[in-house]
């Protein structure tokens, strides 16, 4: 029973020190990058604010993203599908702080390790 505790125990250290390496790899600055590239300051925002007319932005703010997501278990794992692969149109977790739109699949614009670069970058600011 100890051995399986420590076991455990050691485990869950080794995925929190890869999880920490993985969200320092990335840079302000070369994340910042990688989101121009890719497009997704189109529909996303580092820091919520409403449209002037009182309109929702398209899509969550980063911080909004952070907040929501930072303490999850699996968080990383399933932002980073929803970048690659896209959302669901009907998720109703982002209202009234985005329009509510379905984020479109990304595959193409960004690579998988880019993506979960920046999720990881985001789940840290």
């Amino acid at each position: 029973m100890i051995q399986r505790t420590l076991l455990a125990g050691l485990t869950g250290m080794l995925m929190l020190t890869s999880v920490a390496a993985n969200a320092d790899t990335v840079s302000d600055d070369k994340a910042v990058k990688m989101a121009n590239a890719a497009g997704c300051f189109t529909c996303h925002s580092l820091k919520h604010k409403d449209l002037k007319n009182g309109a929702k932005p398209v899509g969550p703010a980063w911080e909004d993203v952070a907040l929501q997501y930072k303490d999850k278990p699996g968080a990383a794992d399933f932002l980073t599908r929803i970048v690659l692969e896209g959302s669901n149109p009907y998720a109703s977790h982002w209202k009234n702080k985005a329009a509510g739109i379905a984020m479109p699949p990304n595959a193409v614009a960004i690579s998988e390790g880019d993506a979960r670069q920046l999720v990881f970058w985001i789940l840290n600011h």
